[in-house]
Order: C-alpha cells, then structure tokens, then sequence
C-alpha cells in the first residue's frame, strides 16, 4: 500500500466518479482504475460497488477513508512540528466562528495577529456547522458557544456572559435595571432566527417558563436588528460580547432575571490536531483581547 494509492483513493471518494477524479489528478482514467485495483486486491476486499456509470463506497472503503483522514492529518503535523523547528513561520491559519458577533470578535485580532507572523496567511470562516469542520480537520480551530459534546474535541473554556435585553435610550423600559424573562413577550420582539445559538438560549427558557416568544421580526442581519431597536421598532436580545465591542450609546442593555440566560463561550480544536505556534499565538491574543474588553477576568482565562 502506497500514499500515492490513498491519494487517489481520496480523490475518488470525493468525486464519486473515476473520470473526474482522474481529470482532478491528471492522470488517466484506466491508470487511476488500475491502481485503484491494485489497493483493493491488496486489502482483499472491493472499496466501490460499480454500478453502471455511478459508484458508492463500500462499507470497507468507509473504513479505508476514515483511516486516511488520520493518516494525512498525522503526515501534516509532523510537517507543521518540523517546520515550527526550523523556525519558517509560514503556512495558513483556518479559524471558524459562529455567524454573528464571534466572527467579528475573532476578526478584530487580524491586524495584532499580522504583525507578529506576517508570512502566515490566516483565514477566518464564517460558520454555522462549525463543530462538524473541526472534526472533518477542515479548520485548525474555532470559537463557539458550549456545550460542546464529542470525544474528537478538545475544549479551552473562555468566558461566560449574560444575555441582555437591548432596547433604545429613549424605550419605556430604558430606566429598568432589571426585567423579569417572563415579561419580555408583551413587547415587540426582533430576533435572531431559530438557528442562532443566542435565540435557541432564548426558546429553551420560553418552552421551560410556558411562555411564547414569537418576534415580529427575524433577521441574521445584526445591524438591521440593531437599526430597528433604535428606531423603537421592538427590543432585542444580546450577549455581552456585541454590547461591550461596540458600546451603543443608542442602547440601553437591562438585565434578564428569573432566570438569568447565559452561555459559555471556549476555543474547540480536533484532539489528535497539532496546534502550531501560530494558532498557540491566536488564542493568547484572544485570551487577552477578551480581559480588555471586560468579558472575563485575567483568572478565568484558561487557554
């Protein structure tokens, strides 16, 4: 067995066709279909049902693909170790973020982050399937909302933050410290969709409280959100994160009582990935970023 066979193996599990795949690593396509035969004789065991022009992995070849992903991943670490080594601070950075305010939050670090390894190209993805990309090795790492359940991940906890609601300075409510979660549904509503991991906080203790959260309006769009709470069009929902990075003079944030929603904020990465100094370098930015901002205290930190 030869890595040049798993690569062309890799190839046709992706394309799903020996033509394409073939043409993908210009090659023939009876050359790729030989040594496509070679590897299933040498296992024993057919890796695709041909059916007519179409095929499918076999449950062997389920096993193979899996096995290769592990491979190449282990093939990259040692490069990225070696590398790392001999001090050649070059290569990309992939970092995933939830839609939303986590994406700017980890955005606003690329000017500091650029200074310190300008050879580094780094990439920021905008993403909802987040914890999936991490465990496909499609990403080096994230920043999501826990809990995080998967034995494939490991998890660095950064902070913890309340949910408030965010209403204009001039709204009836803008004098009010506090407003009980209960009261909430007798004002007009502007929310995320269901989708959105601060709006399913919110869904989860309405269905828990017996109460019906339906808003007037949903958006992804947070400036829309934020437009039409200004305008006095409705109230909204944000984390601490969005209210304290862009500091609204526009807004009022009152605290949710009985009960008090929250989330926990943390940095998951693949267990069995090795994270390069660049990404070690990301996540103390972000760390610190996170102290000056006034979301965690110096000691919570615990990247």
């Amino acid at each position: 067995m030869e890595f040049r066979q798993l690569e062309y193996f890799i190839a046709i599990c992706e394309e799903l066709h020996f033509t394409r795949a073939s043409e993908k690593l210009g090659m023939s396509q009876p050359t790729l279909s030989h040594q496509i035969k070679s590897l299933e004789d040498e296992l024993g065991v057919p890796l695709f049902d041909r059916i007519g022009k179409k095929i499918a992995i076999t449950e062997a070849g389920k096993i193979l693909l899996n096995e290769c992903k592990v491979i190449f991943s282990s093939l990259n670490n040692v490069k990225v170790q070696i590398l790392e080594l001999q001090k050649v601070n070059r290569g990309t950075l992939s970092i995933g973020a939830l839609p939303g305010e986590l994406t700017q939050l980890v955005s606003s670090l690329l000017l500091d982050f650029h200074h310190i390894y300008p050879e580094v190209q780094i990439k920021i993805l905008n993403l909802d399937d987040i914890v999936e990309r991490v465990i496909q090795n499609q990403i080096d790492l994230a920043i999501t909302i826990f809990p995080v359940e998967d034995e494939r991940i490991r998890k660095i906890p950064l902070y913890k933050e309340d949910i408030y609601l965010a209403v204009s300075r001039d709204h009836i409510l803008a004098d009010r410290e506090s407003i009980n979660f209960d009261e909430i549904s007798s004002y007009p509503l502007i929310l995320f969709p269901q989708s959105h991991k601060c709006r399913q906080i919110i869904d989860l203790h309405s269905s828990v409280c017996g109460k019906n959260m339906e808003p007037i309006i949903e958006t992804t769009a947070i400036e829309t959100i934020i437009g039409l709470v200004k305008s006095g069009a409705g109230v909204t929902a944000l984390s601490r994160t969005y209210l304290n990075m862009y500091n609204d003079e526009q807004l009022t944030a009152i605290k949710i009582v009985n009960p008090t929603l929250q989330r926990e904020i943390g940095i998951i990465h693949h267990k069995d990935k090795y994270l390069s100094q660049a990404a070690r370098l990301f996540i103390d930015l972000l760390s610190h970023h996170i102290v000056k901002l006034k979301l965690a205290e110096e000691s919570t930190i615990l990247a």
